[in-house]
């Protein structure tokens, strides 16, 4: 087996250990949070599911792109809050029960509607956009859904068991996710850079500023539920993303760059908000 093909490969196994872990330290009540909370449903689906395509539709439109970043830029507009945010919105002061519940909630939903959602897009922008329903599926059960509920699973019917495993497992799959994500970046710097100065970073930059915006005022009067939104809103899940891009633009080099690019962006944009919800999560800490 080549690097190219254990690259991939340890893409998936890392996003898939740090979602068990995720899981072993969740209850199954979290999956249903969002159903105990429909106005708070609805407002993430608002802010998820429908701003942030319009905003990525907008950018395309007035930015000007090349055309793998408009395809994923759109791509990633409509992907589902990516499998690794909880550690950050958690870190960051979010609610767990949320994260997970909005997780989950969103990979089912982004089954039926990514594909309906590019069908509808491509008939305004004109790009030529679409994917399969079964493709969407198979990554998110990969991805979210399969190792979630088998980590929670395993929490509910061997607590003391899930609970030594959690931190270990947890550790492992982010170690192996940052040996791998440098690998990936060292093999598409150029790729990168070749991105920058054509007003890919500032539609980037913009996408992601706008998401913290709208999530963070859609979500509520509970400040840790605002935290949780705002992150998910500016963030999307790169493998499915990646998934929709490759069926409608063959040049995978193009869009790896771009998605990686993307990911750079989302964390140092993201950087002041998370410490400003940390520092606020502790100030309120403190005042109780």
């Amino acid at each position: 087996m080549t690097l190219a093909e254990l690259v991939p490969l340890g893409v998936k196994i890392s996003i898939v250990t740090i979602v068990f872990a995720l899981g072993l330290s969740a209850r199954p009540r979290d999956l249903v949070h969002l159903v105990r909370h429909p106005a708070l449903a609805a407002r993430s689906a608002l802010a998820i599911m429908l701003v942030m395509p319009i905003v990525a539709v907008l950018l395309v439109k007035f930015v000007g792109l090349s055309a793998p970043v408009a395809i994923m830029l759109i791509a990633l507009s409509l992907a589902p809050t990516p499998p690794i945010l909880p550690r950050k919105q958690l870190k960051a002061g979010g609610d767990a029960s949320y994260a997970i519940s909005l997780l989950a909630t969103m990979g089912l939903v982004s089954i039926l509607w990514v594909p309906l959602a590019l069908e509808l897009i491509q008939r305004v922008s004109g790009l030529p956009l679409g994917i399969a329903t079964p493709k969407v599926a198979s990554v998110v059960a990969v991805t979210i859904l399969i190792p979630l509920l088998a980590g929670i699973a395993l929490a509910y019917f061997a607590p003391a068991l899930a609970a030594k495993l959690a931190p270990i497992v947890s550790k492992a799959g982010l170690l192996l996710l940052v040996v791998v994500a440098l690998l990936i970046l060292v093999s598409q710097w150029r790729h990168m850079a070749g991105l920058v100065g054509d007003g890919t970073v500032l539609a980037f930059v913009a996408f992601v500023v706008v998401g913290l915006a709208v999530g963070h005022a859609l979500g509520g009067p509970d400040p840790s539920d605002r935290t949780v939104l705002a992150l998910a809103t500016a963030s999307r899940h790169p493998g499915l993303a990646l998934a929709v891009a490759h069926v409608n633009y063959p040049d995978a080099k193009a869009l790896v760059a771009a998605v990686l690019l993307f990911l750079v962006v989302n964390v140092i944009v993201s950087i002041p908000y998370v410490v400003w919800r940390k520092r606020a999560g502790a100030a309120g800490a403190v005042d109780l």
